[in-house]
């Protein structure tokens, strides 16, 4: 058997045009609106499980700023060290649950360099403001701004998915692959288009079809 690359397929850059919409319209649209300046809201905190789509959504709205040559910032964990110069358009902080004391105190000053400066403060968590694990003030200052619940997809949502994406990439993917790969692959979306890729990339090297056998032997090598 053909080595598997599952580590090393290079994964999509995450867009709001290749966010996976399902039950997150309003989240969508309402980001939209205040990337392209046309919303005065300029705070969003939003929170759902792991793996529903907030890192996404994150990244891709710094990547948004960044092509439309704007500063914008990404932090997973930590805040971005801005000074009050930097002038910032936007600036992610994912999974503010991980954050210590001192990084919480640099979220509330830059939650109030953000407020001043006009610019895009976007903040997710795995719980809603009110239950984080952070100080009370900075607490409520997230949830001032718009709070959204990031939804996860249904498995119908991700059949759609998975399928949208291999024809992106070329090729077919049929009922009984996708099926198997929702009952036997992880749960969350990424994993699901990172083993659809490593399945791809499997299948071209033997010059063979995706199919279901091709894939135990992906799921096998990810899960060794």
């Amino acid at each position: 058997m053909s080595q598997l690359l599952l580590d090393i397929v290079p994964e999509s850059q995450p867009t709001l045009d290749n966010f996976v919409v399902g039950r997150n319209l309003e989240l969508l649209s309402a980001l939209r609106h205040a990337l392209a300046g046309s919303s005065s809201e300029r705070c969003f905190y939003v929170w759902g499980e792991t793996g529903s789509g907030k890192s996404h959504l994150l990244q891709a709205c710094v990547r948004a700023a960044l092509d439309a040559r704007h500063s914008a910032f990404y932090a997973h964990g930590s805040v971005p060290p801005l000074s009050m110069d930097m002038g910032a358009a936007v600036v992610a902080v994912d999974d503010a649950e991980q954050l210590d004391a001192a990084a919480q105190i640099e979220l509330f000053n830059l939650y109030n360099q953000m407020r001043e400066s006009g610019g895009m403060l976007l903040v997710s968590g795995k719980e809603s403001a009110l239950h984080l694990k952070l100080r009370g003030d900075l607490r409520t200052r997230l949830g001032w701004g718009l709070v959204y619940q990031v939804h996860g997809l249904s498995d119908e949502e991700k059949a759609l998915a998975l399928s949208q994406h291999a024809r992106a990439k070329g090729f077919d993917l049929s009922p009984e692959v996708t099926q198997y790969l929702l009952r036997h692959g992880r749960r969350d979306l990424p994993n699901l288009l990172a083993a659809l890729d490593a399945l791809d990339a499997h299948s071209l090297s033997l010059h063979r079809a995706p199919s279901v056998p091709l894939l135990k032997e992906v799921l096998h090598k990810e899960s060794s």
